[in-house]
């Protein structure tokens, strides 16, 4: 395990919530190879995890008593654990990402732990308009079509409203997140894709933001360096991404030559999308199915519309660069891909 001279010595132990997920796992690698004791608190244990040198808590975060004993002696938690997709019920999402914050703001105030770093999402400003380089001046949607940009609204509003000189906090806003281990965005792309469903949605001119995964992490120790000490992060939160946004599609295509699957070529209207993506919701919410329909109004929105930051305030405040390239990291991932 290796140490960092940079990193402060204030900061010995983290909890990280959600810790075995993608992200999570990610900022659990870091902190290890920053010789900083390690616990994460999830629903399973991840024997992944533990074999890396953390330690596992099991438990549900919306539940006080679960993360009492996890975030005893902490000096930092990294609030990653979230519900996320485009369908379920509401209660699910306000259960898992409102409550489970809340109560882990709580806990840090009750275990008086010193920061708060939290992972947001960009979804918390998109309004269905084009955002061309948008900073955090940026205000929240006020009418979200999402279950999960609505909750995550509210949870980043309680950690950034929560800072004080006892918690200090932060949130990170990570757009598409990609990389090797990626369990979501990547792999349902290429599924997708072989089966030929995937189609261009508007005009295909959209630009948008992408986040490789060490950059995230990345971000996220930054993040906790900056709360330990000057802490002009406090109570702001930071678009993160590779500091240039891609053509989407053409990003997808790339990706698929590299994968030897076929072009994305046929194209959808974005107002037929639009439509479309409105009739499974009815349709899906109707009939009560669960799986997760193949297009909604916020997918048709987020497909055909440009969606890219200015990460200046990162750069800033934190000092946050991409430490891996778009190429390079294209590069890993699809090395990754092939092995699975």
């Amino acid at each position: 395990m290796g140490t960092n001279e940079d990193f402060p010595s204030t900061i010995k132990k983290a909890l990280v919530t959600g810790g075995g997920g993608f992200v999570g796992k990610a900022i659990v690698k870091r902190l290890l190879e920053l010789g900083i004791e390690t616990r994460v608190i999830g629903r399973h244990r991840y024997p992944e995890v533990e074999a890396a040198g953390a330690e596992c808590f099991v438990g549900d975060i919306s539940q006080p008593q679960a993360i009492c004993e996890a975030i005893k002696g902490v000096d930092i938690v990294f609030h990653v654990a979230a519900l996320a997709g485009i369908w379920g019920p509401w209660k699910n999402y306000f259960v898992t990402n409102v409550i489970g914050t809340e109560r882990v703001i709580e806990s840090c105030r009750a275990a008086k732990v010193a920061m708060l770093v939290y992972t947001s999402t960009p979804s918390v400003v998109f309004n269905g308009k084009d955002i061309e380089g948008g900073d955090e001046r940026l205000d929240y949607a006020e009418k979200s079509l999402c279950h999960y940009a609505t909750s995550k609204i509210i949870a980043e509003k309680m950690v950034l409203g929560a800072n004080s000189s006892y918690l200090r906090t932060c949130a990170i806003r990570p757009h598409l997140i990609w990389g090797p281990g990626d369990p979501h965005l990547l792999p349902r792309l290429l599924a997708s894709g072989k089966k030929k469903q995937l189609k261009k949605v508007g005009n295909g001119a959209n630009l948008v933001d992408i986040s490789y995964i060490d950059n995230v992490a990345h971000a996220h120790i930054l993040a906790a360096k900056n709360l330990a000490g000057q802490a002009t992060a406090g109570g702001k939160a930071y678009f993160i991404s590779q500091g240039t946004p891609v053509n989407l599609w053409a990003w997808i295509n790339e990706l698929f030559a590299k994968m030897a699957v076929p072009q994305v070529q046929s194209t959808l209207s974005e107002t037929f999308a639009y439509v479309l993506g409105g009739a499974f919701e009815l349709l899906y919410g109707v009939s009560r199915i669960k799986n997760e329909p193949r297009m909604t109004r916020f997918l048709a929105e987020q497909l055909a519309k440009s969606h890219y930051f200015s990460i200046t305030n990162a750069q800033n405040d934190l000092g946050y660069v991409p430490i891996v390239s778009t190429e390079e990291g294209l590069s890993r991932t699809v090395q990754w891909l092939k092995t699975q």
